[in-house]
């Protein structure tokens, strides 16, 4: 049977029955879709490799999984922070309806996202009061971003991150219960991104229980408490009694927690995911592209700290951050040079293409920083990141991952991460963006891949300094 998201049929079109893999039944009842955009336009469905939970949402917004047209993406974020604006009075809620029902269109219809977004983001708008973002790492780290971006002038924003800085402590910690890695921290240096008593947004791509959020304004209302939070995401599955468990925990609180999400409903499950991990395709045989490096220097502002992050193992790696992540936490004042910055590196980089069809990646939770990169970049150009996350893969038709090629993670060689859906020479150019200098033979796996995937070229940009010695062009 297929596993695409409107396979089986229902009279109720509230309702679907998915299969994924003759293994797991998944039923879908929609509850919430006010603005009646196809269900199958949010994900396609896959098995997840995690004994916790046997399927994934793959979403067909975010650029993690599956390639996409990087203003969808953008423009998902977007359509979030316009829906909490149409809840304030006044003339900004008029104008955030209108320019949401713009953004939606450009959502359904890929051939309009451009325009829309740039339409966005030549008005931007303010909230009546400040606000303060939170992305959780590692997939809605651009979601968040993307959504802050759009109210830049009256918020800031800051993203939890799996990395360990020693140098810094993490202001709040907090678990994800059903996750494969669930220890989030949030390193904010500067203590007002948290301590002020603002609405904090908590942003998520897909909230399932709801424990995550909770779990995180528990702590945050121990340290920075406030009267107001607010969880944005793009698809919500809470049952009857974990929406009481917010409730609860607001009773206990005192506080207020308002919802908001582009489509919402209920879901139940059976079945397991093959126990077998899926087999990569062999690449082995196919010729090595030409490899450029590509260090972009000082194109970032850097973060002026002397600090460095460690793996699972204990190794170091000194090189910087930059501060355009929001990993540390960004304001109205540094996003209008990062935009500036950004639009100077797509123009470089876009004179680097050798082809038509281009695919920039993010990698982990780097994404928003080359997602914006290549909104710039010009015609014929997709966007996705590298994940940690584990999926089966399938050629069944409608499933939403096709090929895997797992490799050690550059930043942590204990930690797999994963190229979802790229053939070979499905692209000219690849495009593989690190937000930091690392080692070469760390990076020489990941490099491995993708030089078999590009039909002509991978370019690996750097956006710090060479401090590893590389040469600017391999074959």
């Amino acid at each position: 049977m297929s596993s695409s998201i409107l396979s089986d049929y229902c009279p109720d079109m509230s309702k679907y029955t998915v299969n994924i893999l003759d293994r797991i039944e998944v039923r879908i009842e929609v509850t919430h879709n006010p603005f009646e955009l196809p269900v199958d336009l949010f994900f396609a469905m896959a098995a997840r490799i995690n004994k916790k939970r046997s399927f994934l949402f793959v979403s067909k917004m975010l650029g993690k999984h599956i390639p996409v047209n990087p203003h969808t993406s953008l423009l998902s974020g977007a359509a979030l922070a316009l829906l909490l604006l149409t809840k304030q009075d006044g003339a900004t809620a008029l104008r955030a309806r209108a320019l949401l029902q713009q953004a939606l269109e450009g959502l359904r219809d890929e051939s309009r996202a451009q325009a829309a977004y740039e339409a966005l983001m030549a008005g931007k708008l303010a909230p009546s009061a400040p606000l303060a973002f939170i992305g959780f790492a590692e997939t809605a780290t651009a979601l968040g971003h993307a959504m802050y971006n759009v109210l830049a002038e009256r918020a800031t924003y800051i993203h939890t991150t799996r990395e360990e800085i020693p140098e810094l402590v993490s202001v709040i910690s907090f678990e994800e219960e059903h996750s494969h890695a669930v220890a989030h921290r949030c390193y904010a240096l500067k203590p007002e991104v948290l301590s002020g008593t603002e609405p904090i947004v908590l942003v998520d791509d897909e909230i399932t229980t709801g424990k995550t959020a909770l779990n995180i304004i528990r702590d945050i209302q121990s340290k920075f408490p406030r009267k107001k939070y607010m969880i944005a995401s793009l698809l919500d599955w809470r049952s009857e009694s974990d929406e009481r468990a917010c409730e609860e925990l607001q009773a206990e609180l005192g506080i207020e927690i308002e919802s908001i999400c582009l489509l919402k409903g209920r879901i139940t499950a059976v079945g397991s995911p093959p126990e077998a991990a899926p087999i990569p395709r062999d690449l082995s045989g196919l010729p090595e592209a030409e490899l450029a490096i590509v260090h972009m220097g000082d194109s970032l502002e850097q973060i002026e700290l002397a600090i460095g992050s460690v793996d699972s193992s204990g190794h170091p790696n000194g090189a910087p951050y930059t501060i355009a992540t929001g990993r540390f936490g960004i304001e109205a004042a540094q996003s209008l040079a990062i935009d500036s910055d950004i639009s100077r590196i797509a123009s470089e980089l876009r004179q680097r293409r050798g082809g038509e069809r281009t695919l920039v990646m993010g990698t982990g939770e780097f994404m928003y920083v080359p997602m914006r990169i290549a909104a710039e970049m010009g015609a014929g150009v997709c966007y996705q990141s590298t994940t940690r996350s584990p999926i089966h893969t399938s050629d069944e038709p409608g499933y939403a991952v096709t090929s895997a090629q797992p490799y050690p993670s550059p930043e942590d060689g204990d930690v797999r991460h994963f190229i979802y859906n790229v053939a070979p020479g499905q692209y000219d150019d690849i495009f593989v963006i690190f937000e930091r200098d690392m080692d070469p033979s760390r990076l020489a796996p990941m490099l491995h891949i993708l030089r078999r995937l590009a039909g002509s070229k991978v370019h690996a940009v750097f956006l710090t300094a060479n401090s590893h010695g590389w040469e600017s062009t391999m074959r």
